[in-house]
């Protein structure tokens, strides 16, 4: 699997854990928020499919369980994101100042 690109998010292919399974808490089929845009309030979000966000290692993980989940924003398009595991990452930049997350 390749990396996927949304705006400012993007998800990375990790190997699965052991031992994740969805639960009553975190299984969704709508709106689980990946990241907030701090301007403007648009959300990267899963809204349609069965998935799970976790924290390992002091880094977000998406686990998508159904084929597929849609992964939408209000100023990209929708993406599907295939079955499996993912590192949530927001891309940084390097400007002469030093690094700084890229604006969505």
């Amino acid at each position: 699997m390749k990396p996927i690109r949304q705006g400012d998010v993007i998800l990375l292919p990790v190997k699965p854990t052991e031992g994740k399974k969805p639960d009553d808490r975190h299984e969704v089929l709508h709106h689980l928020v990946l990241a907030e845009g701090e301007v403007t309030g648009h959300k990267h979000r899963i809204s349609d499919g069965i998935a799970q966000l976790y924290t390992e290692d002091s880094s977000l993980h998406l686990r998508v369980f159904s084929g597929n989940a849609l992964l939408v924003h209000e100023e990209h398009g929708c993406i599907n994101v295939p079955q499996g595991d993912w590192m949530v990452r927001i891309q940084r930049e390097y400007e002469p100042e030093g690094w700084r997350y890229v604006a969505d």
